[in-house]
């Protein structure tokens, strides 16, 4: 027995704008009620405006993922307003860049709460959901800078860390109907690569074009690209694909 898709709850974390906002409307579209959650409530209405705006059922969550009760408080509230979530989209996620010898243990240990912890308590929180549901998707954001990424040896190793999480939770969650798989982005245009560029002093249209010319398929990806995979991995259609790390790249990454 599964979820009828009516009734089906998904959660995005980071879903305020970029990537999360993007996915957030697009699991609306395909006829999910959608938990946008993000630090503060107030940033997340936005995405919610334009699900409702576009006939779709969405909440605004404030919380801080990488902490254990403002999670679960969360969690508790979209049972109760949507229903129990059994999609779990993990985007939320911060930088803080810098070499090796500058960067300092502040900038490693948040990265590692809101990437690894906030992912960690986000799917304890939801798993049982699915577990009673015999029915359930997670979706991890990973990176190519999984793969290693100058200035950024923080990111880099959260990032890596999701991929072993989530090959983690396939084998864990597999036998109650749960799959779990990591997309890994290549270049995304987003609020968080401006800030890339700006870090490393280059204007914005050309770093884009110069990002754009070592891709494969010669364009930068959008924050839709992402969604777009993220729909197929929650699909009916995925269910015989979990554990894997998919790199959405516009070319072969690993």
């Amino acid at each position: 027995m599964t979820a009828s898709p009516s009734a089906r709850v998904a959660i995005v974390t980071g879903g305020a704008r970029g990537i999360g906002a993007a996915t957030a409307r697009r699991l609306a579209a395909d006829g999910f009620a959608v938990a946008v959650v993000d630090l503060a409530e107030a940033d997340a209405r936005g995405t919610v405006g334009d699900i409702e705006s576009a006939g779709g059922r969405a909440l605004a969550v404030g919380a801080d993922v990488g902490n254990a009760e403002q999670v679960q408080a969360a969690v508790d509230r979209v049972v109760a307003e949507l229903g129990p979530p059994v999609v779990l989209v993990n985007n939320a996620g911060v930088t803080r860049d810098n070499l090796l010898f500058k960067m300092t243990e502040d900038d490693w240990d948040l990265v590692m709460h809101v990437h690894l912890r906030g992912s960690f308590l986000m799917t304890r929180a939801v798993q049982q959901h699915m577990v009673e549901a015999k029915w359930g998707r997670i979706v991890n954001l990973s990176s190519t800078s999984a793969l290693g990424n100058r200035g950024q040896a923080n990111y880099a190793t959260a990032k890596a860390g999701l991929q072993g999480f989530t090959k983690t939770l396939a084998i864990e969650l597999g036998k109650f109907g749960v799959t779990a798989n990591a997309i890994a982005p290549g270049f995304i245009v987003t609020e968080m690569t401006k800030a890339t560029a700006a870090r490393i002093g280059q204007a914005w249209e050309p770093y884009v074009e110069a990002r754009a010319a070592q891709i494969p398929v010669l364009r930068a990806g959008q924050p839709e690209d992402i969604a777009h995979t993220v729909s197929f991995l929650v699909s009916e259609g995925a269910g015989f694909i979990s554990g894997q790390v998919i790199y959405v790249a516009g070319g072969p990454r690993a």
